[in-house]
């Protein structure tokens, strides 16, 4: 068995000896390490070494996944190695240790098949000739350096460090430094053909210095990972500890209860099959997660909404028509047409179990029962009631719900709904639907449509949720003060039932039956305490209240039943009982906050009545008509008026100047006169096509001198030729009109249709004029007929102007 070569020892080396290149290191001089051979080239060069002096040159190749290097593909500068000891592998290959011995280059191949031999010139290094203080100094910094590269945790052989210390020649040290550092292939090669020991000693020391840098990155990397996981790794402990002294308590049960009690609340949720598979794959994904991660807490609450929400849970409906007519008269007085309408929905559902929900829009100024209504319909079909406010909303995710993704992520109102209901048929009421807002975050109308359309939202898809729920079943009803601010598109998608305010007789009614019980009760007073007459409710009904719903009128009962609670509580008075009539209204309430207009006490000239529709209901309007000399005519139109009325001004001036001859006046007053119309409460902003034939009566009023009836308004458009335009709220505006005690109406001969639309109480006490032309308009309005008026005046004619413009008041008796 050979021995390891020493240093110390000469050796003669043959001029030809087998080459066998090394793929994926590079062996120096004095370096000890075992190859594995595989390639038959490489074994047939190990066998001809073993057969000879066992000496072999180990040469690195060029590329290391060449299989069949050449001669261009292997490095030139080599080491001459001796065989160790030699062991055949069962797999064909044989593992050899090796032991260099002194570098060599290669003069020339002297064969390259079956296996390399080469010419090889032995290479003797020289000794360090510079200054051995340098040498020392350069010696001790490599071996510095390489004991900081192991404190850094750089892994190398435990006893380097040993035999390091031995060593006093340089280019020893640098080459046994260098074969520990695991350098790539062409880096050690290039240490390998330094031939000068301390130039390659401070290549190594360079190399030390690159790889303690990289080092010293690397435990600063580690130690700010470290900081950051140290808050987490501290919290998984503690957690691992609490769940040990769990186990030592006997609660490992608790994940493993709660994961049973998630999956039978799934089977007893009687979900569709596409629900409950998603149902299961998270209860397996919680299952799987520990309790304590905040993953687990998302999958569980969704898991919990999954579950709360009503898939297959419904409430009968009661089908007796009967019964429900009860309950909704019992709630509400009047509104007879979304009456009709609910029993039509439980007629039709009686015939026809599977059915789907209408959608309706109940659009009507504030206080005449939307939103209580959708509660009595509830109650009358026997189905749960959800209401969600619309008002102000403006983000789309209200409606959708958050995608899961999100911190704080939740479904949106109509699934909460729902789940507030406990059914997937309930009444559900979108309240103030045309008060809607929309801004970057989308727009809430535009995700309703889905919501509101029979044909889609059978499979409603919350973001949350992401899974299809069917409000085919849902009995949506909207509410709306005025429908012009509501999308077309989400209008269309609808079913409009429009609620018109309440006349006198029915607030009224509506007191007897409602309003004085409820405030009774709420302000603790019995029956026997209070009694209102009937000209006492009158008087709070017309002098206190001027609207089209109920609820100032109940604020002021309120106030009256307060007073009356205030004496039984106060024991220095004695009172038993409070009668309050016409004559005593105002000691509970005050002075009356509405009066009858004093102008409109008499038949006037240039003043007219019309009528307006607001979000609020109807209201009259007083328009005024008056003429000052000015050369070139003009109008002035004062009162807030909007581009629409304006316009309206305009075609009556352009109306009444055109026919000036058929009503008797001088066309002359047009160009030497200057109109100011003008409608009273100029604070007020006042818009629409409805008062058109007003302006025009008022015109001609003035300037004919023949007065408009106080007790007669009208409504409606006119064009350039007189023709007398349809207009809507014709309900509103005869409310408002029998509230101020006119007793006639001139509607548009096209609105005879929406007659049908009044009570016919109501009906009894106007008398409607239905009109096509203006000259119809004038006929009923003014106290003369225009052409009998204008025959009059054309034979009074001939002074001046002056006598010919009418005063208010005084130059009706003087003309005619």
């Amino acid at each position: 068995m050979p021995t390891e070569f020493s240093e110390n020892e000469e050796m003669v080396v043959p001029e030809e000896l087998p080459l066998l290149p090394i793929r994926d290191v590079v062996v120096y001089p004095y370096m000890i390490l075992p190859l594995f051979v595989g390639r038959d080239a490489s074994i047939r060069a190990v066998n001809d070494a073993l057969s000879k002096d066992r000496l072999i040159f180990l040469a690195a190749q060029k590329e290391i996944t060449d299989e069949n290097p050449s001669s261009d593909t292997i490095y030139s500068i080599g080491t001459v190695a001796m065989i160790m000891r030699m062991r055949k592998l069962p797999d064909g290959r044989i593992k050899v240790l090796v032991q260099g011995l002194m570098k060599g280059t290669i003069q020339d191949y002297i064969q390259e098949k079956p296996f390399f031999i080469a010419k090889v010139k032995q290479i003797r290094e020289k000794q360090a000739g510079r200054h051995q203080v340098e040498v020392e100094a350069l010696m001790r910094t490599v071996k510095e350096q390489l004991e900081k590269v192991i404190s850094l945790g750089r892994m190398l052989s435990p006893d380097i460090l040993m035999v390091v210390d031995d060593i006093s020649d340089a280019g020893r040290l640098a080459d046994l430094v260098a074969s520990n550092l695991g350098l790539k292939v062409n880096e050690a090669q290039e240490i390998l053909e330094v031939m000068d020991p301390v130039d390659r000693l401070k290549k190594v020391n360079e190399i030390l210095t690159k790889e303690l840098e990289i080092l010293a990155m690397q435990a600063r990397i580690r130690s700010q990972a470290r900081d950051e996981m140290t808050k987490s790794q501290r919290e998984y402990f503690l957690r691992e500890q609490i769940r040990a002294i769990k186990n030592e308590l006997g609660d490992t049960e608790s994940k493993s209860e709660e994961i049973q009690e998630l999956r039978s609340k799934i089977e007893n949720a009687r979900m569709p099959d596409e629900i409950r598979d998603e149902a299961i794959k998270q209860v397996s994904r919680l299952e799987r997660m520990h309790q304590d991660a905040s993953e687990a807490t998302i999958v569980r609450t969704y898991l919990d909404w999954l579950i709360d929400v009503p898939w297959s849970k419904a409430t009968d409906d009661r089908l007796d028509l009967d019964e429900a007519r009860k309950i909704l008269n019992e709630d509400h007085f009047g509104l007879t047409k979304v009456k009709e309408r609910i029993l039509e929905f439980l007629a039709v559902r009686k015939l026809k179990s599977r059915m789907k929900g209408p959608i309706l829009c109940l659009s009507g100024p504030p206080g005449v029962g939307k939103t209580s209504l959708g509660k009595s319909i509830a109650r009358a079909m026997g189905r749960k009631f959800v209401r969600i406010s619309l008002g102000g909303i403006r983000d789309e995710a209200d409606v959708r719900g958050h995608r899961r993704t999100y911190v704080g992520a939740m479904p949106g109102r109509i699934i909460q709904g729902l789940k507030q209901a406990g059914s997937n048929n309930p009444i559900f009421m979108l309240d103030e639907i045309d008060k809607l807002g929309a801004d970057f975050r989308g727009d809430p109308a535009a995700a309703l449509l889905e919501v509101l359309d029979p044909e889609q939202n059978f499979s409603f898809r919350d973001h949350y949720i992401n899974l299809p729920f069917d409000l085919s079943n849902v009995m949506f009803v909207a509410t709306a003060n005025l429908m012009d601010t509501v999308p077309a598109a989400l209008k269309d998608r609808m079913e409009v039932i429009q609620l018109a305010g309440y006349s006198q007789e029915e607030k009224i009614k509506i007191c007897r039956r409602f309003l004085i019980p409820k405030q009774i009760d709420e302000n603790g007073l019995k029956p026997e305490n209070i009694s209102i007459t009937q000209k006492g409710l009158r008087r709070i009904v017309t002098q206190y209240t001027q609207e089209a719903g109920l609820r100032n009128l109940e604020r002021n009962i309120a106030g009256v039943c307060r007073k009356v609670a205030r004496k039984i509580a106060d024991p220095k008075v004695k009172f038993t009982k409070a009668i309050v009539n016409g004559q005593s209204v105002p000691r509970f309430l005050g002075p009356p906050r509405y009066l009858p207009e004093d102008e409109r006490q008499h038949d006037e000239i240039g003043v007219s009545t019309g009528l307006a529709w607001t979000q609020f209901g109807g209201e009259i309007l007083y328009i005024e008509v008056s003429m000052m000399r000015k050369l070139g005519g003009g109008l002035i139109l004062t009162g807030s008026l909007g581009d629409v009325m304006k316009e309206s001004a305009h075609a009556a001036l352009s109306y009444v100047r055109s026919h000036a001859g058929s009503f008797g006046i001088d066309e002359k007053l047009f160009s030497r006169y200057e109109f100011h119309i003008h409608i009273p409460s100029g604070a007020i902003p006042k818009d629409g096509p409805s008062a058109g034939i007003t302006l025009a009566t008022a015109i001609v009023s003035l300037l004919t001198g023949n007065p408009v009836r106080k007790d007669i308004a009208m409504t409606g458009e006119v064009s350039l030729r007189g023709r007398v335009l349809p207009i809507g709220g014709l309900k509103e505006k005869t409310l408002a009109a029998l509230r101020h005690g006119i007793t006639e109406l001139i509607i548009p001969f096209r609105n005879h249709k929406d007659l049908d639309d009044i009570p016919s109480n109501l009906r009894k006490k106007i008398k409607f004029h239905l009109v096509a032309e203006l000259d119809e308009v004038f006929r009923h309005a003014l106290i003369h007929d225009p052409l009998e008026w204008a025959k009059q005046v054309k034979n009074h004619g001939g002074g001046s102007d002056d006598q010919r413009i009418p005063v208010r008041g005084k130059n009706v008796e003087r003309v005619a």
